[in-house]
């Protein structure tokens, strides 16, 4: 027993100083951020702000901060500022958390979690509008040269099951930082507004951005509660056909680069032709020639043989003939 007592201690004084290097050094965790806030800054629109943690040591290292989305659908994401904005539907509530990292190395431990929420905006169940459906329109307009083209847009939706009769919609669209409220309206058989129409509005037809649209209601029975839904353009982009001069002109210009280039291959491609077979040389004087020309000295030298044998007179030719006869 004496002898074992002594081995005990040391078992057990290694157990102490093992589990005193296992519990964390407060110093080496990070704190969680302050003021972790969430304000509804635009229709769908959203702004998470916070402030880095006043008791955080120590001050010389670069902390970042992990966002997590709860609702109304989870996401994740990164980021080194202390506040960050988003586009999402609100008619379901919304809340996030945040926690403190390290953003150069994962050596110390992330903080606790600190969430806020915003709660889905009052409203009897049933009331809201439902199958909201929004297409966009491109139109040219000649009137305005440094905006050729114009973006209608036109949504419908129907009553909520449970709304009463005299329930009124009305609806808003958000793009970027423009928002607008329908002024044309149709009505079912009750005069409820259930359709909307913008002849031009802000949206770019060449935008990225999504188009948030809001359908709020009022009634003397009951509350309405709102509904909101995001659309991307590329998903809903009805564009008219471009006017007849527009086709012309690119027709036109498409014809004129496919004659200049025909003719531009035929080019190159005679000047090649010559060069691989180059024309033989013609013989200075042809065979036409060479016959006239022979037939010319052919009738020169037999009338010069006439006419020497015309005039050829020998002297004493005639008085001889007087003497023989």
């Amino acid at each position: 027993v004496i002898i074992m007592a002594p081995a005990l201690l040391i078992l057990l004084w290694a157990t102490v100083i093992l589990k005193a290097d296992l519990l964390p050094d407060k110093k080496s965790l990070l704190l969680p951020p302050t003021n972790f806030t969430i304000t509804v800054i635009g229709l769908a629109q959203v702004l998470l702000h916070w402030e880095p943690n006043p008791d955080q040591e120590p001050n010389n290292v670069e902390l970042g901060y992990h966002v997590r989305i709860n609702a109304p659908q989870e996401e994740d994401y990164e980021t080194r500022n202390t506040e960050s904005k988003l586009v999402t539907v609100l008619h379901q509530g919304f809340s996030a958390s945040v926690q403190t990292i390290l953003w150069d190395g994962h050596s110390l431990l992330p903080s606790n979690w600190v969430s806020a929420e915003l709660k889905a905006p009052p409203g009897s169940p049933g009331t809201s509008i439902v199958n909201l459906t929004c297409t966009t329109n491109t139109v040219f307009n000649n009137s305005n040269p440094l905006r050729p083209y114009q973006v209608s847009l036109h949504c419908t939706w129907l009553v909520g099951k449970d709304a009463p009769e005299d329930t009124q919609y009305f609806l808003y669209y958000r793009y970027g930082s423009m928002t607008e409220e329908c002024q044309e309206y149709r009505k079912d058989t009750l005069k409820r507004n259930i359709a909307c129409w913008f002849p031009r509005t802000f949206i770019s037809s060449r935008g990225s951005d999504s188009l948030a649209v809001q359908v709020k209601g009022s009634s003397k029975h009951t509350i309405i509660k709102p509904f909101d839904q995001l659309f991307a353009l590329h998903e809903i982009g009805n564009d008219d056909q471009k006017p007849f001069t527009e086709w012309f002109l690119i027709v036109l210009m498409a014809t004129i680069c496919f004659i200049l280039l025909i003719f531009s291959l035929i080019c190159k491609i005679g000047h090649l032709w010559n060069r691989l077979f180059p024309p033989v040389p013609a013989p200075k004087s042809s065979i036409k020639d060479f016959f006239v020309i022979v037939n010319s000295e052919k009738t020169v030298s037999s009338e010069t043989e006439i006419e020497v044998i015309s005039y050829v007179e020998e002297p004493g030719f005639e008085t001889l003939e007087d003497s023989v006869f």
